[in-house]
C-alpha cells in the first residue's frame, strides 16, 4: 500500500494541473492528508461511494496520463542516472561516469 501512496503522490505532483479541482482536492485529502473516504465524504456533503469512484477514476486517470506522457518514468529514470553517477564518483571511475552523463544528456 506504501508503494501505491507514493507512486500516486508522485503522479499527483506532476498531473494535478490536469485534474479538475474537486479531483485535485479528493486526492490532496485521501493521499497527502491522509483523510479517510468517510472523512472527505463528509467534508464535501456526498456519499462515501462517490469519494471512493471519483478517487478511483482520478487514479485512473493519472496511470493513463503516465502511459502516455512518461514523467515520473523519466524523473525515476534520472534518479536512477544520478544515483549510479554519485556512487562512481565515490570509486573515481571516471570512463564509467561519461557514459553515465552521455544517458543522462541523451534521456529525453
Amino acid at each position: 500500500m506504501l508503494e501505491k501512496t507514493t507512486r500516486m503522490n508522485y503522479l499527483f505532483d506532476f498531473y494535478q494541473k490536469l485534474l479538475t479541482e474537486k479531483q485535485r482536492n479528493y486526492m490532496e485529502l485521501y493521499y497527502l492528508e491522509d483523510y479517510s473516504l468517510g472523512e472527505i465524504s463528509e467534508t464535501y456533503y456526498v456519499s462515501r461511494q462517490a469519494v471512493y469512484d471519483n478517487i478511483r477514476r482520478t487514479e485512473l486517470m493519472l496511470e493513463e496520463y503516465e502511459d502516455h506522457l512518461g514523467l515520473y518514468r523519466y524523473f525515476e529514470k534520472r534518479h536512477e542516472l544520478i544515483q549510479a553517477m554519485k556512487q562512481k564518483l565515490s570509486h573515481q571511475n571516471y570512463n564509467d561516469i561519461q557514459a553515465l552523463l552521455e544517458q543522462l544528456e541523451n534521456l529525453d
